[in-house]
């Protein structure tokens, strides 16, 4: 799933400005919950998908700083993870675009950054096409996801 999901993004990617990466690869992330002495503490994500645009934020580290979308594919033992932990750093951090793939229901979840909080869409299934509201030009069906 990750391979084909990655794919749809490096194949729309390749001639553009931003960049995919695939697990591992490592996103150094402020956590205010973590902060020393009124200095940043990072946290460290590896998201099974990101896209950043930024050029200037990729290092020998990896990404520092929110991508600008995330994808994570949930599975049996880590939603709380995926969908508390991680949904909370990722909206503090201000990633535009976080998708929640749930492999168990053929669904994919996204949320959008608006004035800092997410907001859901409805859930993508299997019948329906689905694109990246910062991407519209990148259009795909589900059901590629789940082949």
């Amino acid at each position: 799933m990750s391979i084909s999901l990655s794919s749809v993004f490096y194949n729309f990617f390749k001639e553009k400005p931003c960049s995919v990466f695939s697990a591992p690869f490592d996103v150094h992330l402020p956590d205010s919950k973590k902060r020393k002495n009124d200095a940043a503490v990072f946290t460290v994500v590896q998201p099974d998908i990101c896209v950043v645009c930024d050029a200037g934020k990729i290092d020998d580290r990896g990404c520092i700083g929110a991508p600008d979308l995330v994808i994570e594919i949930l599975l049996p033992g880590n939603p709380q993870k995926e969908m508390g932990i991680k949904f909370d750093l990722y909206e503090e951090s201000g990633v535009k675009e976080y998708w929640l793939v749930e492999p168990q229901d053929r669904v994919i979840l996204v949320y959008l950054l608006k004035d800092g909080k997410y907001s859901g869409l409805k859930p993508f299934t299997e019948n329906d096409e689905i694109n990246p509201s910062l991407f519209p030009d990148l259009k795909f069906k589900v059901s590629e996801v789940f082949k």
